[in-house]
């Protein structure tokens, strides 16, 4: 029975509901390493990457790109049936930029993964400056007959952000990719990180009225967390007073609750916080904290407060 306005039954959009609704099940997603670039990387628009970025902070250890991505899947699919019964997964195309590269390729390494048996669609993960109407037209299509949701790391809604770490892009061409991908039908979703450097919490905060008029499906939210050999962790330790990161889990829950308060509620949360090796950190962490602890904190506080996600959002007037 729904509870909450918006036809929630929890106080946030939950991801997940959604999943095991539209699919009747759990379904579970398959990391896979493609062995894309990225446009920041090979000097088309910069070299180094994103200044925080180390792909080794989240790629599972099946995944290689040296194996194919069959081989992969079916790895993935042997080390999760451990864990879940579930008989129906979502390639996940998630290291560098997975669509930077001709369409020919793409429609070579798409079709791989979706003729991989028990592969029900596509999650793929990119950056709004790699892609063009050719490959949303195709991705379009292929959403006809598989799941495909195309995610795209927008990061910040800062441009002196988005310079500072390197990413080559700025705020309108994020805008201008997601306005794109919803014109077509496809699902469509973006990832932002919290405690960049130069963001203070009122900046962080008041972002949420940006994200509101991106016409997302879902959103992943990620605590800045310092990982070893980056450029940033460097950065960190020359100029720390630039950064306001969430050194307490306590702090993080509050400002997440906030900023949830303010959400557009129609879109669907997939992501709370980021969850990184402890060997890869260098920075603040919150000590063994599991993210599934992170999720019922987040939750439970909501519930203490009488709170909801879009509590305080008020759509504009026409």
């Amino acid at each position: 029975m729904n509870q909450y306005p918006w036809g929630h039954e929890r106080p946030f959009n939950a991801y997940a509901a959604y999943f095991k609704k539209h699919f009747g099940e759990r379904v579970q997603k398959l990391s896979v390493d493609a062995g894309f670039n990225c446009p920041n990387r090979d000097g088309t628009k910069g070299v180094g990457g994103c200044t925080y970025c180390n792909n080794r902070a989240f790629n599972p250890s099946y995944c290689s790109p040296q194996k194919s991505i069959r081989q992969q899947l079916q790895e993935g699919m042997e080390f999760h049936l451990k864990r879940y019964k579930t008989n129906k997964f979502l390639a996940y195309f998630q290291a560098y930029s997975n669509t930077y590269a001709s369409l020919d390729i793409l429609k070579k390494r798409y079709s791989e993964a979706l003729e991989t048996e028990n592969v029900v669609g596509l999650v793929i993960g990119t950056r709004p400056d790699c892609v063009d109407d050719a490959i949303l037209d195709y991705l379009a299509e292929l959403s006809k007959k598989h799941y495909i949701i195309i995610e795209y790391g927008i990061e910040s809604v800062y441009d002196s952000s988005l310079l500072r770490i390197n990413r080559g892009h700025d705020f309108d061409c994020a805008r201008n990719a997601v306005e794109s991908s919803v014109k077509r039908g496809l699902k469509t979703g973006a990832h932002f990180i919290f405690g960049l450097p130069g963001e203070s919490r009122k900046d962080m905060m008041d972002s949420v009225e940006l994200i509101n008029t991106l016409p997302l499906t879902s959103i992943k939210f990620h605590q800045l967390q310092m990982i070893k050999g980056t450029k940033m962790a460097a950065e960190y330790e020359a100029v720390p007073e630039d950064f306001h990161l969430f050194e307490q889990l306590d702090d993080y829950i509050d400002f997440m609750v906030a900023f949830i308060e303010n959400l557009r509620p129609d879109i669907m949360i997939e992501r709370f916080a980021g969850e990184v090796s402890p060997k890869l950190i260098c920075g603040p962490r919150w000590g063994n904290i599991r993210y599934d602890q992170v999720v019922v904190a987040i939750e439970k506080e909501l519930i203490k407060r009488g709170s909801w996600q879009g509590k305080n959002f008020y759509p504009p007037v026409e």
